[in-house]
């Protein structure tokens, strides 16, 4: 079953404090086309670059901005080197889910000296606008999670990054702040890295699902959600449960070879119209049978939107003591069965849209049928 743990200050002991999501960094095979999808379909405006003209030699990113969702594009300039290692292993990924703190240094020593390993030192970026400090420690996979301090720095965003004004500016579709992102570790290590967000972090979990919770007529998983304490960071961390067939944890691990981000959830205070945006520039979403919605309100109860809208879209909705919130989902948006996002909106509710498993799952099922993955 779905056991929730109340907020509590008692609970969680931040080991440094996270002011929220700097960036999310993916490493990918070709930046350039990467960037203007993510500008032409999901409304980001590019907003800097750094690559061989602000003399970098080995990489090229491109640094794209939405509300306060900020994402790093990047991408090798040779065969060499980790970022082509990454993408020949994993395909187009999540490299880097990166902490805005206050004092990058502090947070990196407290970290190692509680168990992770260092995936960078600290290290000084230094511009005429001042410097920003930034660490990194290792996590699931080939995953990092880098510390950036910036109190000191009036620049665009790092050391090494020019602005960027395109001409080429489409129209935000309404996203405003990374709520979550989820990842998937393989069979029996949810606990181990539910425990390092504990040790490691301070974290805390703030709610748990098991294989009966989450599970259809084939598949199974289960999950718990790490949460600091302010709330502003939530990692859920799945893992596969046995099954008839294949789950869609199973099939990412086969796919991405290996542990990593799953998925994002991004947050809008408008679904309907940030998904009809999407829709109309090319987003395909998973669709759940038009039968969810017969019983919806006698599940959720009474809610401000009109019903028709969210049926026509396939937002789903959930309530929980606190309130009810509504989501959707994409399917993978790239050719490997990796990578996927959530569109959600929140109307109080603290949850995950437990409510919405079995028929979310069985959307997915029907996708991996139809690439033969089941």
């Amino acid at each position: 079953m779905a056991t929730a743990v109340k907020m509590n200050p008692n609970t969680a002991h931040d080991t440094f404090p996270i002011n929220g999501t700097d960036y999310i960094e993916f490493w990918v095979g070709n930046a350039k086309q990467a960037s203007l999808y993510y500008r032409a379909a999901w409304g980001y405006r590019l907003i800097g670059y750094r690559g061989p003209e602000t003399g970098v030699r080995d990489r090229a990113s491109y640094l794209l901005e939405q509300g306060k969702v900020r994402l790093v594009i990047t991408s090798a300039l040779g065969p060499e080197g980790p970022i082509a290692e990454h993408v020949r292993l994993h395909g187009d990924g999540v490299r880097d889910m990166a902490f805005w703190v206050d004092d990058a240094r502090d947070a990196h020593a407290k970290a190692i000296a509680r168990g992770a390993t260092s995936a960078q030192e600290p290290m000084v970026h230094r511009d005429a606008q001042g410097e920003v400090v930034t660490a990194a420690i290792q996590i699931y996979g080939d995953t990092i999670h880098s510390m950036v301090e910036r109190k000191n720095y009036r620049g665009l965003f790092l050391p090494g990054f020019v602005e960027v004004k395109s001409p080429y500016a489409p129209e935000s579709t309404g996203l405003k702040y990374v709520d979550h992102c989820v990842g998937n570790v393989e069979l029996g290590r949810m606990n181990a890295w539910v425990k390092f967000y504990e040790d490691v972090l301070g974290f805390y979990n703030l709610l748990s699902f098991d294989d009966k919770t989450i599970s259809t007529e084939y598949s199974a998983l289960m999950s718990k959600v790490m949460s600091n304490g302010n709330g502003r960071i939530k990692f859920p961390i799945n893992e596969p449960a046995a099954g008839k067939k294949k789950s869609q944890i199973d099939e990412y691990l086969e796919f991405y070879r290996g542990p990593g981000v799953t998925h994002i959830a991004i947050a809008t205070d408008d679904i309907v119209k940030t998904v009809r945006a999407l829709m109309a520039r090319g987003v395909e979403f998973l669709k759940v049978p038009k039968a969810y919605y017969d019983t919806l309100l006698d599940r959720v109860g009474k809610i401000d939107e009109d019903l028709a809208p969210l049926a026509e879209l396939g937002v789903l909705v959930d309530r929980d003591d606190e309130g009810y919130l509504l989501q959707i989902f994409t399917k993978p948006v790239q050719d490997r069965p990796t990578l996927f996002y959530e569109v959600i909106q929140r109307k109080g509710a603290k949850s995950f849209g437990a409510g919405n498993f079995k028929a979310l799952f069985e959307a997915i099922e029907r996708e991996q049928a139809a690439r033969g993955n089941l």
